[in-house]
């Protein structure tokens, strides 16, 4: 780049020790602006201070930002300040239109001491006489192009342009740190919501209140530890008065373990409506989701069948805890012969009978619960879940209380799900 006469004579002018102080001065000035947006990740707020601020303190008269667009094969106006002709929004086609599509195509800075001479130059401000125009580059790429211009002929020194261009790196640097957080903000904004509804989805999905059983109380609860969860429990209506109570959890957290939770329930639903037993319900789904699941997802269920009219309570286990039964004899966790969890491989179900005298209580529940951990890493434990149960007050509400109350200040790190089964009320 060729220097003007006049800048020539300005810096012959200096003496050597104002050339220096004028050069720390400037050092300074870029110091202070590299600061200034360097921390900044808002990207509006970023333009807005670099075209308001940044440029004014180098003596810029007006100023614009303008950013890629790919899509419309632009350069968009994203920030400006000093201009009364065009705003936000305006585009230049990039090789095309202007200084600005110029040196967005060429990756060149351009420089028009005298704007009626140069080429590229579309009129704008009828005060502007020069202008200069500078590549925003990351990795050889153009992403934006910051230009600035001024009333008078000839206004940017060779100093202080090769000051703006220190300062573009900056400003490139800044804009892409800005615009990778806008994204990842507008993306985590985003999946937030998706989570917000499969939340609302999946919430819709346990039951809307407990059921009605004759000589019997039976409620069931569940936190989840996060928007959406592996933890569902359900009560299904039966023929003849009986109910189907299922308690189960799906191998994993987040999304893919609530879609696995509602492809789950309507397969079990479908196959308890046939009023088949229990250790026959969960052999059958449990071929529907080896044949179906993805390889390595499981599910641990139980799954039992009350029948009201005798006191019983039959059930099955797919890889899930021990039921607690407490009852005259005192609390005792039940065991079955065979039942891995559900989507491994094939397999049968052994079954479990159990009375349930009045004054008895059955509870099922998930590891949400019995691994819940205080600060010192101690389980809150299956002792600790029958201890709570012998109490007469215990309910599903009580034991998920206790349980957060043990776990406190530190949240539940997993899905808590309960079902109790009272007898004689």
């Amino acid at each position: 780049m060729a220097t003007s006469p006049r800048t020539s004579d300005a810096a012959a002018s200096r003496s050597p020790h104002q050339l220096r102080q004028h050069q720390v001065q400037d050092l300074l000035k870029l110091q202070k602006a590299a600061s200034k947006i360097s921390s900044i990740l808002d990207l509006d707020q970023l333009i807005d201070k670099i075209v308001n601020e940044i440029a004014v303190s180098f003596g810029c008269v007006e100023a614009n930002i303008y950013l890629r667009d790919d899509d419309r094969k632009e350069m968009v106006l994203a920030g400006v300040c000093g201009c009364t002709v065009h705003g936000k929004g305006h585009g230049l086609k990039i090789g095309k239109d202007g200084m600005v599509g110029y040196v967005a195509s060429t990756g060149q800075m351009r420089y028009a001491p005298d704007v009626r001479k140069d080429p590229y130059y579309i009129a704008c401000e009828h005060t502007t006489q020069s202008e200069v125009a500078f590549p925003l580059e990351i990795d050889g790429q153009v992403i934006g192009v910051f230009s600035v211009s001024h009333p008078d002929l000839d206004a940017f020194p060779a100093e202080q342009l090769r000051l703006l261009q220190s300062l573009c790196s900056y400003i490139a640097v800044a804009v892409q740190n800005a615009q990778r957080f806008q994204r990842e903000r507008r993306e985590t904004e985003r999946m937030s919501r998706e989570a917000q509804e499969a939340r609302v989805i999946q919430q819709a999905l346990f039951p809307k209140s407990s059921p009605y059983v004759p000589g019997f109380a039976i409620a069931g609860q569940s936190t989840q530890a996060g928007a959406v969860g592996g933890d569902w429990y359900d009560f299904i209506a039966l023929d003849d008065g009986c109910w189907g109570l299922a308690l189960a959890d799906v191998s994993g957290k987040g999304t893919a373990a609530a879609l696995l939770m509602s492809a789950t329930r309507g397969m079990l639903r479908s196959l308890a409506a046939a009023s088949c037993t229990p250790g026959e319900v969960l052999t059958k789904l449990n071929r529907l989701m080896v044949e179906d699941f993805p390889s390595g997802r499981f599910v641990t269920m139980v799954y039992g069948v009350l029948d009201p009219s005798t006191r019983t309570l039959t059930f099955a286990n797919a890889g899930h805890l021990h039921p607690l039964l407490i009852d005259p004899r005192g609390a005792r966790f039940l065991n079955t012969e065979t039942g891995l969890p559900l989507g491994l491989s094939f397999g049968s179900f052994s079954e479990t009978t159990v009375q349930l005298p009045k004054g008895s209580l059955l509870v099922f529940y998930s590891d949400g619960i019995t691994e819940a951990a205080n600060l010192n890493e101690e389980e809150y434990g299956i002792e600790r879940l029958a201890e709570h149960f012998l109490q007469p007050e215990a309910s599903a509400e009580t034991i998920l209380e206790d349980v957060r109350s043990f776990s406190a200040p530190a949240t539940l790190n997993d899905d808590a799900t309960v079902i109790v089964i009272r007898a004689g009320v």
